[in-house]
């Protein structure tokens, strides 16, 4: 699923909203997911995982800035990504249902932070984008 040039434009701007909160939304992302999706706590049992954790806090900083990555480098996401790839198929194990709770849990982020600017043009970017990162995060799955 290919992104078009206003995609990837609405992207970029949309992230240059969050990144400076990176550390704020990404525990939120955290507390949405175990919130919602309990069963992804089991990746965590070695983290802090109450709302005000800098283990959270630092964590949820490097799951926003990974995506940055991926959006600057939204054409060659599977390079950009590779070492995020191996990480999460060979070492952590994550059960790639995970990266829809994730995602579903961002886009629920976005449209409680970014409200009117939360349009279904955005929506549908980030839609597309999260599943194809979530396609790269997989690829190394055996």
């Amino acid at each position: 699923m290919a992104l078009t040039a206003a995609e990837k434009s609405c992207l970029a701007s949309t992230f240059e909203k969050i990144a400076p909160k990176a550390e704020q939304y990404g525990s939120e992302l955290f507390q949405r997911m175990f919130s919602g999706f309990p069963q992804t706590r089991t990746y965590f049992a070695h983290v802090d995982t109450s709302a005000d954790s800098p283990q959270l806090r630092a964590h949820g900083a490097k799951i926003i800035a990974s995506l940055g990555k991926a959006i600057k480098n939204v054409d060659n996401m599977s390079a950009a990504l590779s070492d995020l790839s191996d990480l999460h198929a060979q070492s952590i194990r994550v059960d790639p249902s995970n990266f829809k709770y994730i995602s579903h849990c961002l886009l629920v982020l976005l449209a409680a932070h970014l409200k009117a600017d939360f349009t279904p043009q955005v929506q549908i970017a980030w839609d597309k984008f999260l599943a194809a990162v979530s396609a790269v995060l997989t690829e190394k799955y055996r």
